[in-house]
């Protein structure tokens, strides 16, 4: 089976869509999430060829395939973060230029910041005495660069 589009994603569907469907799932690193093209494989063992034709990342939930009994589903392996709680602004501010600079991806989610977990990061932290801690957590989408250089 190769797979050329995203139908949609399950949190769009209502429950009745969901209840008499058998659900199988693909479970993708965060960073296979932007990949366009790869072979992956189900969680029954079905392989599967992933071929988008839109420009688009994948993003936990997305529906590979869905008929009236079956669906397969993308799911994203937990990754080990720093979580950054920050308790000012200051201190949101500060940690974010910190990251900036080094160029580190991140991603929010209520009041918290999460990257992935990279050891220098852990001693920057602890250094400013901004709150954090280490855990395995599942993010919706994969960790992106953003395209910058320095140069002129």
């Amino acid at each position: 089976m190769i797979i050329e589009r995203i139908e949609t994603n399950i949190e769009s569907l209502e429950k009745k869509e969901l209840i008499n469907r058998h659900i199988e799932k693909v479970y993708l690193e965060s960073a296979h999430l932007v990949k366009r093209i790869q072979r992956v494989k189900t969680d029954h063992g079905r392989e599967i060829g992933i071929r988008l034709k839109d420009p688009r990342d994948l993003v936990a939930g997305d529906i590979l395939y869905m008929d009236e009994h079956n669906m397969i589903v993308i799911d994203v392996v937990a990754d080990d973060l720093i979580v950054i709680s920050p308790r000012s602004l200051t201190e949101m501010g500060t940690i974010a230029h910190q990251l900036g600079n080094r160029h580190l991806p991140a991603q929010f989610a209520d009041n918290e910041m999460m990257v992935q977990y990279d050891y220098l990061v852990e001693e920057l932290l602890k250094e400013l005495q901004i709150p954090f801690k280490r855990e395995e957590r599942k993010v919706k989408q994969a960790f992106r660069h953003i395209g910058h250089s320095h140069g002129a």
